[in-house]
This record gives C-alpha cells, sequence and structure tokens, in this order.
C-alpha cells in the first residue's frame, strides 16, 4: 500500500481568516466547520489542511505546495489582486520576482500568523530521490 499525507493541522490566531484566505489565493474550497474544532481547506482529493485556532505560541511551518506552470500563474496573479507581498526566497526580503534556480518556477509568502507558504512548478526536494 502507498502512503499518503491525508490532513495537517495548521495553528493560527484566526481559523477562519486564515483558511479563507489561503483557499481563496489557490483557488480551492474550504469549510468554517469541519471535523473537530478545525476549519478545513480542501487542497486536492487526498490533502486537507485543518486550520486550527490558539491563543498559545506555536511555531512557524513552512508549506510548499507544487502547481503546473498554468496554475501557477493563475494564483500568483490572485496573490498580486490580493496585494499580498512575495519574494523570492523562503527567508529573504519582499522582493516581488519569481526564484528559477531549480528549472521552475518558486514563490514565498507569509501569512498573518507567519507561516511560509511556498508554490513551485518544480519540485526540488524530490531532485536527488533515488
Amino acid at each position: 500500500m502507498a502512503i499518503y499525507l491525508d490532513h495537517f493541522m495548521v495553528p493560527s490566531r484566526n481559523k477562519v481568516a486564515a483558511a479563507k484566505l489561503l483557499a481563496d489565493i489557490l483557488g480551492v474550497s474550504w469549510a468554517e466547520t469541519g471535523v473537530g474544532p478545525f476549519c478545513p481547506v480542501y487542497i486536492n482529493d487526498g490533502l486537507t489542511l485543518d486550520f486550527d485556532e490558539t491563543s498559545e505560541p506555536f511555531p512557524i511551518h513552512h508549506y510548499c505546495f507544487r502547481a503546473a506552470p498554468d496554475e501557477f500563474n493563475i494564483i500568483l496573479k490572485r496573490l498580486k489582486a490580493a496585494g499580498i507581498k512575495y519574494r523570492s526566497s523562503p527567508h529573504g526580503a519582499v522582493d516581488m520576482q519569481i526564484n528559477t534556480a531549480h528549472g521552475g518556477s518558486i514563490v514565498y509568502w507569509s501569512e498573518p500568523d507567519g507561516h511560509i507558504w511556498e508554490l513551485l512548478t518544480v519540485s526540488y526536494a524530490r531532485a536527488t530521490q533515488p
């Protein structure tokens, strides 16, 4: 049997606002309520991000999405239309540039809770896979 990541919890200060923002940018569906206390964002048929609200400190996470070039361009237009600043490196300054160093296109942006979102067209993480 193959193993798949089914869902992942995303800590947030305002789960509804955070879930809606990501869903709007990616062009995917979401719901204000789901199973348990979560606000789910349905990334694809096999992955859900469950936004959870907390007032406790939480670590900043990095989430990366891979999309086809045409979908990448659509999502980039949504980022621009929403006025969301993006950058070409995970921790660099906002430069409104697309990184093309790994044979595809990559952009990063941070959301209000500080999490770093990455969108790419070619997986550099799998370039060295055996």
